[in-house]
């Protein structure tokens, strides 16, 4: 409990001071987690794991539970104060002891990460509605780049966030968000597989899994899921 109000007071923190790079208020929800962290662990091999946007470590802790002996994981978080929340608990929770000579917690863009390194599990929790086109794009292609053959992404929106933010946008605001919305729907008609509707979360979101390019793919057949209490038919992914 005490970790958890310490994480909540920095992300409110950090999310009054840098909005545009934070993009939440709270850390990530237990079930929010659990959805992103659901690709780690399912592979009979190792796999090499990689965080965007690690923030306090609320998705981090589901993936450590998960992670088999020969796993590796990278968390790359572009924040200072949240990069040294990370090391920590890598050194103090008995949890992330176990797992600590296995990650690397790298204070950094995502797109300044090695090209030479593939990920077979990718999640991220960037605020991508925050950012210009630009940086979407060259951030998706960054992803596509470290992508290990059939590699497994992972992302979340909350649900009808940029049709909330175009009812009260300027027009510049209202072209970015279309823009915004025209990349990912892109994104998610070539590559995605699945996607998950947490209701139990504030406020509720979507998670997006996608199988990124290295071996042929094809859309599969999407499916409802929910995590948590409610059944909602998936028709539209809330953009």
């Amino acid at each position: 409990m005490g970790q958890r109000l310490s994480d909540y007071r920095l992300f409110l923190r950090e999310f009054r001071q840098t909005f545009h790079s934070t993009g939440a208020i709270l850390p990530s929800g237990r079930r929010l987690s659990r959805a992103l962290a659901c690709k780690v662990g399912c592979g009979d091999q190792g796999q090499r794991v990689l965080e965007v946007g690690a923030g306090t470590g609320a998705v981090t802790a589901q993936i450590v539970a998960k992670l088999g002996p020969e796993d590796r994981l990278d968390l790359v978080e572009l924040n200072e104060r949240f990069a040294e929340v990370l090391e920590r608990r890598l050194q103090r929770e008995e949890s992330w002891q176990r797992v600590a000579d296995r990650v690397r917690v790298l204070q950094m863009p995502v797109e300044e990460l090695d090209q030479d390194r593939r990920y077979d599990v990718i999640v991220s929790g960037l605020p991508l509605n925050n950012f210009s086109c630009e940086v979407v794009e060259q951030i998706l292609g960054q992803f596509h780049r470290l992508a290990a053959r059939g590699a497994s992404l992972s992302f979340f929106e909350y649900v009808a966030i940029r049709k909330a933010k175009a009812l009260c946008a300027k027009t510049a605001e209202r072209r970015r968000l279309t823009g915004i919305e025209t990349i990912l729907r892109r994104e998610l008609d070539a590559w995605e597989v699945d996607r998950d509707c947490v209701l139990a979360n504030v406020p509720p979101a979507w998670v997006h899994h996608l199988r990124l390019p290295g071996e042929k793919s094809q859309v599969a057949g999407q499916e409802s899921r929910v995590v948590g209490s409610e059944v909602t038919p998936i028709t539209d992914p809330g953009h």
